[in-house]
């Protein structure tokens, strides 16, 4: 069982050294049988010699050979593991963004804030009446808000002002309990 395993693993790697011998006398032979081709005629004025000039444009086709080693190989590869990545491409094409919402949406959102930029929070009822117009779930519309808020809406330092008197000057604000006689501090 062992002799079969060593010779199983030995054959690619006898095979690989053969044909690394076989490539390397190609190029030796190439390459003496370009220089004595090149003694024969002088250089150009240039002074020198490129690889493809001593190997007679014989690097083209030693290029060739490996880019179709390489395709060999990339066939073999996308064979093997076509499965996985199949697999692998429908789950990122599910997991892919959603996108923008759409522009009448977000025309109908944007009328909103505009109308009521200076307090930019839609109640209950508005989320519901806008989800009804714009076809959106009112989950969208609350992250629509959230976003736009933080990105878009500074309110202004007098409405800063006007909120810290408003639940100071209303004991009952909100209908919270907060105030006089309640236990909670705000």
């Amino acid at each position: 069982v062992l002799h079969r395993y060593k010779e199983e693993l030995s054959k690619p790697f006898n095979e690989a050294t053969t044909f690394l011998s076989n490539i390397k006398s190609q190029l030796s032979d190439l390459c003496k049988g370009a220089l004595t081709k090149n003694l024969d005629y002088p250089f150009d004025e240039g002074g020198g010699s490129s690889v493809e000039e001593l190997s007679g444009g014989e690097v083209e086709g030693f290029e060739n050979q490996d880019e179709c080693g390489r395709q060999d190989i990339k066939g073999m590869l996308m064979r093997k593991y076509s499965g996985y990545l199949s697999s692998l491409r429908k789950e990122f094409l599910k997991k892919r963004k959603k996108g923008k919402l759409p522009k009448e949406a977000r025309v109908t959102l944007l009328d909103w804030w505009n109308n009521h930029y200076r307090w930019p929070y839609p109640t209950e009822e508005d989320k519901l009446k806008l989800s009804e117009i714009t076809g959106l779930d009112q989950k969208q519309i609350n992250n629509w808000f959230i976003n736009q808020r933080k990105r878009h809406w500074k309110p202004s330092e007098d409405m800063k002002f006007a909120l810290m008197e408003g639940f100071a000057g209303d004991p009952m604000h909100f209908g919270h309990g907060v105030g006089p006689g309640s236990d909670n501090i705000c």
